[in-house]
């Protein structure tokens, strides 16, 4: 049994009430550990510390704060099969997949911010009054309070720190409920490494997180998170005139017109749609598909999918993706699929996993044809191992029917003709474009959305930018 305790102020701390919850490793049901269900009181502990060390933190110079993170990035790797583990058990992901295709990707994200922490700009100083030299500072918000979500636990960890470090602020991050293993190891971790107080976790449940949102202390709250928990983030924040920083739900649509490579076009939706099992903001679970290449694409997709697309345990090499978050998320998708007007039709799957991945959260790799623009599946944000197939009839339907979700986060386009390609870009109201690819990020290009995927920036100088605050100083010459 695995025992997850908070770290606050460099400390590892019990909840002051004692009070706990139980950790289940989706892959099998079964309960392996407990973590801290973090009262207000904790909560309060926590902001305490990293009030106390924003001072000094905020004084470090960029290029000090450059070489703690790269170390901090440097003692990951140094435990990555620790790392990888702790993730594995408390999500039920494949283990290579989760070294490759996350932790890998995270350390380097990880020292993409570590450089940022330099590279802040402000407008060129001038004398934009006569007599007076103006310039600008770019400067750390202070304390911010941060949850991440339960489908990436130490990516979405570092996506928060890296960018509110390099910025020269501290921070209480709270995990989700259900996956807070990975993110107390690496809390565990800085502390070797990071001044106390810099970096603090509370585990808990959803009340927890409130507390970190509703508390006085922090200038910015940012959630990763459903567009309900969005929502009500930013009801509360607003009280206080915090600001907000909210990466929600997403709906992706991928449109593939009759003139691209079919076969390509279905594997990378293929890979975009079901890894995580789904549950990714920028899954490509909504496909839209040219009138007359609609039933090669489905059979190109239902194809790949039968060969490729399986759910396995975390030793299993082969397989594509892991279980569902929780019972909860897997009854969730169901339901959806349970719930399909007769007009839909199930290509693929739609079923429990059986065999060895029973006693699991698994559900089979599902593909789904025959829905409408306002069915529930079309509308809403499944987050699971569902792919939906619509047709369009020409270009203007395409667009009308990807931007006609209340989501904006990740879109893609498949085509071999580059003018519509450059048209359809800037058409789709969507924070990121993929043009004959689906769900590849980098460190060095922003990741957000529009309308009901929230506002702000991940990754990138702008995702910096975003924890930082503008102040004008203006001089006399005399």
């Amino acid at each position: 049994m695995r025992t997850v305790r908070n770290l606050i102020g460099g400390e590892s701390r019990d909840a002051l009430s004692g009070a706990t919850s139980e950790l289940i490793d989706p892959a099998t049901g079964k309960v392996f550990g407990t973590a801290p269900l973090s009262s207000e009181e904790d909560v309060d502990a926590a902001y305490g510390a990293a009030a106390a060390a924003v001072q000094s933190w905020a004084g470090v110079t960029p290029g000090d704060r450059q070489r703690m993170l790269l170390r901090f990035a440097d003692a990951l790797e140094a435990r990555a099969d620790e790392m990888i583990a702790a993730e594995s058990q408390n999500t039920g992901k494949p283990l290579g997949l989760t070294r490759d295709e996350e932790f890998a990707v995270m350390v380097d994200q990880l020292r993409f911010f570590a450089g940022a922490a330099r590279l802040l700009e402000g407008k060129s100083a001038g004398e934009y009054l006569a007599g007076h030299t103006s310039w600008i500072r770019r400067e750390p918000i202070g304390v911010v309070g941060q949850i991440t979500p339960w489908n990436y636990p130490m990516m979405m960890a570092v996506w928060k720190i890296g960018p509110a470090l390099a910025a020269g602020n501290t921070l209480v991050l709270k995990p989700a409920e259900t996956t807070p293993v990975s993110t107390v190891l690496m809390a565990e971790i800085a502390a070797g490494v990071l001044p106390a107080g810099v970096f603090n976790v509370v585990c808990g449940d959803r009340a927890t997180g409130q507390a970190v949102v509703a508390h006085p202390t922090p200038g910015l709250v940012s959630i990763t998170g459903s567009t309900r928990a969005g929502t009500e983030v930013a009801s509360t924040a607003a009280l206080d005139l915090k600001r907000t920083h909210l990466e929600l739900g997403g709906k992706a649509p991928a449109v593939v017109f009759a003139d691209a490579d079919l076969v390509a076009a279905a594997e990378a939706i293929g890979v975009g749609g079901f890894f995580n099992a789904g549950q990714d903001c920028t899954a490509a679970c909504r496909v839209l598909v040219e009138a007359s290449a609609h039933d090669a694409f489905v059979a190109a997709l239902t194809s790949w999918a039968s060969e490729n697309a399986r759910p396995g345990l975390p030793d299993d090499e082969d397989a594509l993706f892991g279980p569902l978050n929780s019972s909860l998320q897997l009854d969730r998708v169901r339901g959806f699929l349970a719930r399909m007007p007769a007009h839909g039709a199930i290509a693929l799957g739609g079923s429990r996993s059986g065999g060895e991945l029973a006693d699991g959260y698994y559900l089979d790799a599902t593909v789904v044809t025959g829905l409408r623009q306002d069915d529930e599946m079309i509308q809403d944000e499944v987050f699971g191992p569902v792919i939906t197939v619509q047709p369009f009839a020409d270009e203007a339907e395409a667009l009308e029917l990807a931007n006609g979700v209340q989501y904006g986060l990740a879109s893609s386009v498949f085509t071999t003709d580059h003018s519509r390609a450059l048209r359809m870009s800037a058409a789709l109201d969507f924070g990121c474009v993929w043009l004959n690819t689906h769900i590849p990020l980098v460190a060095e290009m922003p990741h957000g959305g529009f309308k009901h995927s929230g506002h702000g920036k991940d990754l990138s100088l702008y995702g910096v930018e975003d924890y930082t605050r503008i102040k004008h100083v203006m001089s006399a010459i005399r």
